[in-house]
């Protein structure tokens, strides 16, 4: 395999491929033997870092339930074992309890790696890396890349390997911190008793959540689904913004009659709840009430989100919890990027959330972790859960919800996508120049936002160009029926002067 082909394997601060056979037309790019490269650059990337020589770095790997997981591991501790490297086999885990376990005294690893593709179909599969700074960034995941792909494996093992239940202890972790900041004097062991709560894990490996996390805590999980790994992902993708996937937790809640619904995606980086009457609490929703949360403990303070978020969020943010809210770029790095640099400056930011569910608090090194904010939530909602009057909808009844949003996704058909896109974007800033009502927003750090007055649509869009695909998503909400349809029809106009990108999801949505 060519350089280039090993770069193509680059998905932003990690690396994403094709691991098996079965999807027409998409051929295997990531298998046993080029992870096992992968593994020993990764190895000396690290040695470069901390200094250490390989036989003395310790580096722990584990997998979701991806049906490659356990032969994709098996390459990549075979790399790291053939660089002399000490490998801590962590079997089913989740992306974040494996940077936890470069926390974690117990284990104390240099660094750590989860092979996982997060939602994306079953024949996918990926890298994410760790070091005690956090995930890497984009230019580490070219190096290593750009390294591997000139590598020869020596046939001798010099490192060693070893076993270790890392998942208990990080559902300990959690256990203890449910405990220790709920202080109820007569809930101190089960704080959450009596308290019905069902997991929906996607069959990915978020299962431990209901057995290790929440029984222990006393709370009741019947009806909990989907638990069990199964890398086919039979029942529903585990994504927290797909709406199947949501109408899924949604009727298990309701026909269960339980307090609480919360579901994961396949790695548990990221999360989504459902209260008690089936409403969904995610995207906008669940930004609100986590900002309710850490505004109460920090106030003041500023939330960094991706740039999708909605003008109503902000009022919510800033208006009546008395927070900042600063949007910033799509992609869960770049919004935790952004929270690290504004901290470093002087500005206070516990907390960075992009609207898929990646939730970052700095009381837990910014890590992006769905069972972390499950946690928080949960300890807020069994501090209100003997007052009838509270509970956790309640506190985002203030939160305006637009009165219609739609996304459209064009795929733009131009080799050269990101010139071609970024004309568009360009051409655009003059367009909406002659659309009375319409205005380009201020401090806006990717593609262009655009707020429309009443008379011109009552909303917003936000046009921009995808981090790694060939595709201008807009978002487009506003605050009257028909909104949505207003502000479209007008963006056709301007878009039919384009002929190199697919306008079909417009069309179609026009024709409806």
């Amino acid at each position: 395999m060519d350089a280039n082909k090993w770069l193509e394997l680059q998905n932003g601060s990690d690396i994403r491929g094709i691991a098996i056979d079965g999807v027409e037309g998409e051929v295997v790019n990531l298998t046993p033997i080029i992870v096992e490269k992968i593994a020993f650059s990764f190895v000396f990337w690290l040695s470069g870092k901390t200094g250490k020589s390989p036989q003395h770095l310790k580096i722990s790997v584990g997998r979701d339930s991806r049906i490659s997981g356990s032969s994709l591991m098996e390459g990549f501790i075979n790399g790291l074992v053939s660089a002399g490297v000490h490998a801590v086999d962590c079997g089913l885990a989740t992306t974040p309890a494996m940077f936890m376990s470069i926390i974690y005294d117990f284990v104390w690893c240099d660094g750590a790696v989860m092979i996982t593709a997060s939602h994306l179909p079953f024949n996918r599969n990926g890298v994410k890396f760790f070091t005690n700074e956090g995930g890497l960034n984009k230019p580490d995941i070219t190096r290593i890349l750009e390294t591997a792909s000139n590598l020869k494996i020596p046939p001798v093992k010099l490192g060693t390997v070893e076993p270790f239940d890392l998942i208990s202890l990080y559902a300990d972790f959690l256990v203890r911190k449910i405990r220790v900041d709920v202080k109820h004097p007569d809930h101190r062991k089960t704080p959450l008793e009596g308290f019905h709560i069902l997991v929906d894990a996607g069959n990915g490996a978020g299962g431990f959540f209901a057995e290790k996390v929440l029984k222990p805590l006393g709370a009741i999980t019947s009806g909990s689904q989907f638990l069990d790994p199964d890398g086919m992902f039979p029942n529903h993708i585990p994504n927290p913004e797909d709406e199947s996937a949501m109408e899924f937790i949604q009727k298990a809640v309701l026909s269960n009659k339980a307090d609480l619904g919360i579901i994961f995606d396949t790695d548990v980086d990221r999360a989504a709840a459902v209260d008690y009457l089936g409403n969904s609490i995610n995207r906008n929703n669940l930004i609100a009430l986590i900002s309710v949360i850490i505004l109460e403990e920090h106030p003041g303070t500023t939330i960094v989100t991706d740039s999708i978020t909605s003008d109503g969020l902000t009022e919510f943010i800033e208006k009546v919890l008395g927070g900042k809210h600063h949007r910033f770029k799509r992609g869960y790095k770049n919004v935790i990027n952004e929270a690290l640099r504004l901290n470093d400056e002087g500005e206070p930011c516990w907390l960075a959330i992009e609207t898929s569910g990646h939730a970052a608090l700095k009381e837990n090194y910014f890590l992006d972790d769905g069972a972390y904010l499950m946690t928080k939530l949960l300890i807020k909602a069994a501090k209100m859960l003997h007052d009838e009057d509270k509970r956790l909808f309640n506190l985002t009844a203030r939160l305006r919800v637009p009165a219609e949003s739609k996304e459209f996704r064009l795929r733009i058909l131009n080799a050269d996508f990101k010139l071609y896109g970024n004309q568009i974007i360009k051409d655009i800033s003059n367009f909406v120049k002659t659309i009375p009502g319409w205005h380009i927003v201020p401090k806006n750090f990717e593609g262009i936002r655009v707020s429309c007055d009443k008379n011109s649509g009552d909303g917003w869009f936000l046009l921009r160009l995808s981090l790694h695909d060939p595709v201008i998503p807009i978002n487009v909400e506003s605050d009257k029926q028909g909104g949505v349809l207003e502000i479209v029809q007008k963006l056709n106009m301007f878009l039919g002067n384009y002929i190199d990108i697919d306008k079909r999801s417009i069309a179609d949505y026009l024709e409806k």
